[in-house]
Order: structure tokens, then sequence, then C-alpha cells
């Protein structure tokens, strides 16, 4: 695996200290050149800012809003504009996301897909599918 693609509502939204944890994740994958990505079915615009500035300030590759692609998950079309952002292939991505749909969708496309209910649990099957000891 070489790429994470991470939903934000519901998933990087969340309390202070999971934000922090999420963050040194993103670190830790960074070292280890692995692209990292936030897909969000956000409709875009100013009110995305918050989202947006996970890209600004280099905490992930990319941040892709499906009102500004113009696909939303669980379709295929959002995943592989995720991935091309990353320029992988979709085979070589890892998709977290809250939605058991959108998990779907994504395993469905080709992707690795985690549920995402809390960050302890995520983390644990995160951190073997890229090969990284870490307590974050």
């Amino acid at each position: 695996m070489r790429g994470l693609i991470v939903d934000y509502v519901g998933v990087l939204d969340g309390t202070d200290e999971d934000q922090r944890r999420w963050r040194e994740l993103f670190a830790a994958l960074k070292s280890i050149d692995v692209g990292t990505a936030v897909l969000s079915n956000d409709p875009g615009g100013p009110l995305a800012d918050p989202i947006r500035v996970l890209e600004t300030q280099g905490i992930v590759d990319a941040v892709l809003l499906s009102g500004e692609i113009g696909a939303e998950k669980p379709d295929t079309a959002a995943y592989q504009a995720a991935a091309d952002a990353l320029d992988l292939p979709m085979k070589d991505c890892v998709m977290v996301d809250d939605s058991i749909l959108n998990v779907r969708g994504a395993v469905e496309s080709g992707l690795i897909g985690v549920y995402y209910q809390q960050f302890d649990r995520a983390v644990v099957e995160i951190a073997g599918l890229f090969g990284i000891e870490a307590d974050f």
C-alpha cells in the first residue's frame, strides 16, 4: 500500500486529541513516502476551509471535495480522483470512512477499505496495512 485516503466528517473532525493523533499518523506515513489525501462529500466553497487547511498546512498531500471534483463517494469516480491526486492506482490505496456504504464502494472500486468507528481501532488496522509501528 502506498496511499491513505481518509474521509473528513465523522473521522478527522473528532476531538482535539484524535485530531492530534491523526496528524502524527499522517506524518509517520509521509516519512515512509506514503501519499495521504482527504476525500469528502463536502460541496466545497468557503465553508470547506477547515478541510482545505489540512492540505495548505502540509498535513496531507491533497484534499478532494465532491462538490469540486464532480463525484461523490461511493462512486468509483470519487475514489479514482483521490488516487489520481496521489499519482497512484486505486489498488495501492486504503480508504478510511465512517460510512459502511463508502467503505463498500471503495472496496468494490479496488481499494482496501477500513471502516472507522474510533481512532484506536482504526489505527491498528492502518498501521498493519502500511507496516508501521508506533504509538499514536
